[in-house]
């Protein structure tokens, strides 16, 4: 890297309301109310890719209530362990001083508040699951996080070559600048079960400042690597966006297995639902904030480095509609 430019002078990072308005802090313990029965929708099905096929629609209703049950579990139990294992290890570098950049002590500080924020964050996730589990008697299923984990790392590993924590940085700044469309959709249906509302909506509302802070950490980070090391971060990226986002599909296998489905069919239902054009869109869609993050910071100008952000399929001629209203007065 670069000699950094001197903190004083540029934009602050910190976060000073953090005590007052973080989920840790000031949230409720979110907990099941009333009786959940065959009824209790546990997550929005069109959130859900393979609901529709025909195969999983030919299941009996009581397989269907039970994958959909199984998965929300996938889904809290996946953002416990990339909070903990992916979000705060980097957070946690940050914090300690240990990232490459002269950052002040308010700045390293709000990355310890991100990472509480995160910690509190996979707690709830994984007490909503032991509440819906114990409330409707589907246990979760086995799940193992490391095949992801060395998918996402071997990306860096392979195009960051000598660089193990700049790749951790910037899996994070990829991470935290992503809209997935859960956070945004599951806490307006009402017809969902109310405690995963409610727990989505605390977690959107922690995230959206951790997408300021991240955004502006780029943009130093970005700014304090050499031209050699932009280039090679430039061709890096693409295929963080890409691993980040690929869906985690043994879970969703063991899911269909259990709901009474064969290995064959299984193949077919996550062959035909997860590799469509559409999926592809709503790809680009949930990418669209981090690529224009890169792009507004120039990552875009660097050699190849447009063409590289195309062949992932993550760029697009349609103009990127206006931000969304801000809530809770942010």
């Amino acid at each position: 890297m670069t000699n950094p430019e001197p903190a004083e002078r540029r934009a602050p990072l910190e976060r000073h309301d953090w005590y007052e308005r973080s989920g840790v802090r000031s949230g409720p313990h979110r907990t099941v109310t009333g009786p959940l029965d065959h009824a209790t929708r546990f997550f929005p099905p069109r959130l859900v890719p393979y609901w529709n096929h025909p195969l999983v629609g030919a299941l009996p209703d009581r397989r269907r209530h039970e994958l959909l049950a199984r998965h929300l579990y996938h889904y809290l139990t996946f953002t416990a362990h990339f909070e903990t294992r992916v979000v705060n290890r980097a957070a946690e570098r940050i914090a300690d001083g240990r990232a490459g950049l002269a950052l002040p002590a308010e700045v390293r500080r709000d990355a310890y508040r991100i990472y509480c924020d995160e910690g509190y964050h996979a707690l709830v996730s994984l007490d909503v699951v032991e509440q819906v589990a114990e409330a409707t008697g589907i246990p979760p299923l086995p799940y193992a996080f490391d095949p992801f984990l060395r998918q996402l790392d071997g990306i860096g590993s392979e195009l960051l070559a000598g660089e193990p924590a700049l790749a951790q940085l910037l899996q994070v700044v990829v991470a935290e600048t992503l809209a997935p469309s859960a956070l945004a959709e599951v806490p307006e249906d009402r017809a969902v079960l109310p405690v995963v509302r409610e727990v989505v909506r605390d977690h959107a509302r922690d995230e959206g400042h951790h997408h300021a802070y991240f955004s502006r950490f780029f943009e130093q980070l970005w700014g304090d690597l050499s031209a050699p090391l932009r280039r090679r971060v430039a061709r890096c990226l693409p295929g963080l966006i890409g691993a980040a986002l690929s869906p985690d599909l043994r879970p969703v296998g063991a899911a269909l297995t259990v709901a009474g489905l064969g290995p064959d069919s299984v193949r077919q239902v996550i062959a035909e639902s997860y590799r469509t054009r559409r999926r592809e869109g709503d790809l680009r869609v949930t990418a669209r904030r981090t690529v224009r993050l890169f792009r507004n910071t120039g990552v875009l100008e660097e050699p190849c480095a447009a063409e590289a952000f195309a062949a992932a399929g993550l760029l697009t001629e349609e103009p990127d509609p206006p931000p969304p209203p801000a809530r809770d007065g942010r």
